[in-house]
């Protein structure tokens, strides 16, 4: 660590800290400027205590009061009740976390990982005993294209700074399918139905185990839905996700009024 610390000021001259959205120098490494810190939308109260979708402060869902508060549930998860613990997301899906998830996955940014991890951190609840944290897979032949699985970098960061056991390969990938952008839910769902299982290694692990599932963007729910009934087949307890940014165009609506974000 000190040794790391004593070489900050000449990374800082050989490669002056600039903001990854906007370029705009920085104090120091690793961080956003004021501006583009402004752009990201942060996920707030109320929500739903299912799934943690916003709620507007008008009741998207009653508790027992009437208002929107601790215990209400939003629409959805009443029609469709999930099959996890819970969503922990760091911001909402907008202009400027798309960037960022540009940048990391596709731009290969991969330093970013410090920076996405630093924010879902502070979304993810406090987790009581063992929990096991497994990223979204990706299939062998996007993995050796892309060089990394962006998921598999954010869950170590997440599992060494909770303190919790990762398991990388926890879950695979049993066929290829295709990019699920464009595709609508009943697509999307249809498209990695049984694509994704639990690994034969590991199922004794799994058996029994609270699962933190880790994942960059959460669009419309249908891989992580594949994940989780991939980890309720291999016995897995309770399981919580946690993303960087989720798609939720009424949420965001309410906390950007007037942006014009295009959906994922």
């Amino acid at each position: 660590m000190a040794e790391a610390l004593s070489l900050t000021p000449l990374i800082d001259l050989v490669f002056p800290p600039r903001c990854p959205l906007c370029g705009e120098a920085l104090a120091s490494q690793g961080g956003l400027c004021a501006a583009c810190w402004s752009k990201l939308a942060i996920p707030g109260d109320p929500a739903c205590a299912r799934c943690q979708r916003p709620l507007p402060d008008s009741a998207e869902a009653a508790g027992a009061d009437g208002a929107a508060g601790e215990g209400s549930v939003c629409a959805p998860c009443m029609a469709n009740p999930p099959r996890h613990q819970g969503i922990a997301a760091a911001t909402l899906y907008n202009e400027a976390s798309r960037n960022l998830v540009l940048a990391f996955k596709r731009g290969r940014r991969i330093a970013l990982a410090g920076l996405l991890v630093r924010l879902m951190l502070q979304r993810i609840p406090a987790l009581e005993g063992e929990w096991l944290v497994v990223p979204v897979p990706l299939h062998r032949w996007r993995l050796w294209a892309r060089g990394f699985n962006q998921s598999a970098l954010l869950a170590g960061r997440i599992a060494a700074a909770l303190s919790q056991p990762l398991l990388v390969d926890g879950l695979v990938r049993t066929r290829r399918t295709r990019t699920l952008g464009g595709l609508g839910l009943r697509a999307r769902a249809a498209e990695v139905a049984g694509a994704i299982a639990p690994h034969r290694r590991h199922l004794a692990r799994l058996r029994g185990a609270n699962v933190l599932l880790v994942d960059d963007v959460l669009t419309t729910g249908a891989t992580s839905d594949a994940c989780i009934k991939a980890l309720r087949k291999a016995g897995a307890g309770q399981v919580r996700i946690a993303c960087f940014a989720r798609v939720l165009d009424t949420a965001l609506d309410q906390a950007q009024r007037g942006s014009d974000f295009p959906p994922a």
